[in-house]
């Protein structure tokens, strides 16, 4: 099999995953659905991290350096991030992981004021300048080819998180200033980079009453308190990276993926949870999403989650199925479902 279509283990064997159900209300909503960060969810310690980091790490880093390796630009993009702002982010995601986690992560702070940020998972030292801009690497194990080009590209391969960073003028205007994008899908950063949060999301169907609030809910983003949301869709595979552009020598077909076979059914409920965390006085605000796999096979065994989950996807309208890729298949799947 070609490396770019390993995939990914379901939370259900996976003892340390954190596991959520963002179909609870039992119908499909195009809806902001923000609550405050660190809302108990049933995950216990999990739920009040931003990182988080289960047994399946090894392979969500092996995605992004093969992501990497194939072309970094085509999954990682800046416009008019500045080196103050960059240097915001860095420090707070290297606080936030020696916070969450520090059995694996710590950092020594150098008597110029350059940080040493070890990651115990990855082997390797990020040595950032004291205003946390990325210097160089320490791995002389398994040198990571090509080298990490600033900060974010650096600390993004240390997490299982993809990361987006919005900006504002003191106007009030906004666009992505960041994109790091391993797990993108079926969208790509090369063409959200540098847009404002109404071109962002003109494509999802039901958009419209929410994009007339774009200013608003930028605003929300960086000025409030940290919060965090869910996203979810369905798909025929556990592959992290859906770009929308298939890597070189992968068939378009086999790449897309989407194609529900009643006769060898295979669905998972793809979820993205999502933690926004503003930087008011920076006028930006960092975006994380982490993707899981729920294996709709066993949710089938839930009589409670099956008949959500089957009234969620019945309630879709026929642009969002189209939007999701599911305008085919809805019958079967239900039908699929609906078998018990």
């Amino acid at each position: 099999m070609d490396s770019f279509l390993e995939e990914a283990k379901t939370v259900e064997v996976l003892d340390s995953a954190a596991y959520y159900f963002p179909v609870e209300k039992g119908r499909y909503q195009v809806e902001p659905g923000l609550m405050p960060f660190g809302t108990a969810l049933g995950n216990k310690q999990a739920d009040e991290q931003v990182f988080q980091i289960d047994g399946n790490f090894a392979h969500y880093r092996q995605m992004k350096l093969l992501a990497r390796r194939e072309r970094v630009n085509k999954y990682y993009q800046t416009c008019n991030y500045s080196r103050r702002v960059a240097g915001v982010i860095a420090r707070w995601i290297v606080q936030r992981l020696t916070l969450e986690h520090p059995q694996n992560f710590h950092t020594e702070i150098l008597l110029n004021n350059e940080v040493l940020f070890h990651c115990c998972l990855t082997e390797e030292t990020l040595h950032l300048d004291a205003d946390w801009q990325f210097k160089q690497v320490h791995n002389q194990n398994n040198p990571v080819v090509p080298g990490y080009t600033d900060s974010l590209d650096a600390l993004a391969a240390q997490i299982q998180e993809d990361l987006v960073v919005v900006c504002r003028e003191r106007d009030g205007s906004h666009w992505v200033s960041a994109i790091h994008l391993c797990y993108p899908n079926h969208w790509a950063s090369e063409e959200k980079i540098g847009q404002d949060f109404t071109i962002v999301h003109a494509p999802v169907a039901g958009m419209e009453k929410i994009n007339q609030r774009a200013r608003a809910i930028v605003n929300t983003m960086i000025d409030r308190q940290p919060m965090i949301r869910f996203a979810w869709g369905l798909s025929t595979d556990t592959r992290l990276n859906h770009h929308s552009e298939p890597p070189p020598h992968v068939a378009i077909n086999q790449w897309h993926g989407r194609e529900f076979d009643p006769q060898n059914p295979r669905m998972y409920l793809r979820i993205e949870r999502q933690v926004i965390w503003g930087f008011t006085e920076h006028d930006a605000a960092v975006f994380t999403i982490r993707t899981y796999f729920r294996d709709c096979a066993a949710i089938k065994q839930d009589s409670v989650l099956r008949n959500k989950l089957y009234c969620a996807i019945a309630s879709m309208t026929r642009e969002s199925l189209r939007y999701k890729g599911l305008a085919g298949s809805k019958d079967s799947i239900l039908a699929w479902l609906q078998d018990g």
